[in-house]
């Protein structure tokens, strides 16, 4: 058996969400084995959780572990990094420049200034960067891509993608919702937050990236300082249209992702509270509801009709991932990563300034 490849994370200590989702999806597989980590900016904390965790070593600080680790004859040949958005940069470039692969939450970086060193960390690395869009991951997203790649929808001509959450309807206060509703932190809020999520859905299924943008963005809760409920026109080079509705006041809605395409040929319709079913509708015929059964990426891990979803998504990130730093590059196309990132962070600067002029129609720029 293939050795796990020695893996190490920044953030997702004690208290911390997206760190501990990382972890069980990268250990699923047995392809990775997380040996090292600078879990916490609070030196006490990071070593607590280093030895909750088991971790062989704990550092005070991500550079210190990207220095250390690349001198090591068994140190870590990727890093996982689940901090709050504004660290993504400085912690990438640290890693990248070391010659250590990267495997980032979304979205890329706090500010597009990050993001382009990000971008020229990866240009001059040897190693690669990978951004962890799940949902991209699930089995029958997968197969609704191959099915538009293949003409089951004919030519695109509109795309709806709504992500719709209610938890910070009110004034929350928790670790989770104070460092996402804070600007220094998180850059933007709905629209990076998941508002990338669609983004990146909707262009990874039908191949396809708006050029331009009129967007209106809101903050809803009174004294917050960053976005809450995002609404956006898209306009393909293609000619076809599109809408995107990312909020986090929805209230009563928990985690509401979906995905509608319709062509000349023929439409789907996908909702990640039934993230197994797809639905395909040929034009002049009936619709067809597809299961994981048939599924062509191989990307399930269950028999059809045993329910599987978020964290599985995850793990066939970090299967791909090892995959591709073993040498088999497969996988690299259906692996998001710095483009996918760059288009993310082009949207975010494109809709805030068309909300800044009134909802004007604006280029994106990656």
């Amino acid at each position: 058996m293939t050795a796990p490849i020695p893996l190490g994370m920044v953030g997702g200590g004690e208290g911390a969400f997206i760190g501990a989702v990382h972890r069980i999806a990268a250990r699923m597989d047995g392809q990775f084995r997380l040996v090292a980590g600078a879990l916490s900016s609070d030196a006490d904390r990071a070593a607590a959780s280093a030895q909750a965790l088991g971790l062989d070593r704990s550092y005070d600080d991500f550079r210190q572990m990207a220095r250390a680790e690349a001198g090591r004859p068994d140190g870590i040949r990727a890093v996982s990094i689940v901090t709050p958005n504004h660290l993504h940069a400085p912690a990438a470039v640290a890693f990248l420049d070391a010659g250590i692969h990267v495997i980032c939450d979304k979205p890329l970086a706090a500010t597009p200034d990050q993001a382009r060193q990000i971008a020229d960390a990866a240009a001059r690395s040897t190693a690669r960067f990978f951004l962890t869009h799940n949902y991209c991951a699930l089995p029958m997203v997968r197969e609704a891509r191959a099915i538009v790649a293949e003409g089951g929808i004919g030519d695109l001509r509109l795309v709806q993608a709504e992500y719709l959450q209610g938890w910070l309807s009110g004034d929350v206060r928790s670790k989770q919702a104070d460092w996402r509703t804070d600007p220094a932190q998180a850059g933007a809020g709905a629209i990076g937050d998941i508002g990338t999520h669609a983004w990146q859905l909707a262009a990874f299924v039908t191949g396809q990236t708006p050029v331009a943008v009129s967007a209106e963005l809101s903050s809803m809760v009174p004294g917050r300082r960053v976005d809450d409920d995002v609404r956006a026109s898209l306009r393909y080079a293609s000619g076809a249209r599109g809408g995107l509705w990312a909020s986090q006041v929805a209230t009563g809605r928990e985690n509401g992702l979906s995905l509608r395409v319709f062509g000349t040929a023929g439409a789907l319709d996908w909702r990640l509270d039934d993230a197994e079913r797809l639905l395909h509708t040929p034009t002049g015929q009936p619709p067809r509801i597809l299961t994981r059964a048939q599924d062509r990426s191989g990307s399930f891990r269950t028999p059809p009709g045993h329910p599987e979803g978020y964290l599985e998504g995850f793990a066939n990130l970090y299967a791909d991932i090892a995959a591709v730093i073993r040498g088999d590059n497969g996988p690299l196309s259906r692996l998001p990563g710095l483009a996918d990132g760059l288009s993310g962070m082009g949207f975010i600067a494109a809709a805030q300034e068309s909300s800044a002029r009134d909802g004007a129609w604006v280029e994106v720029r990656p």
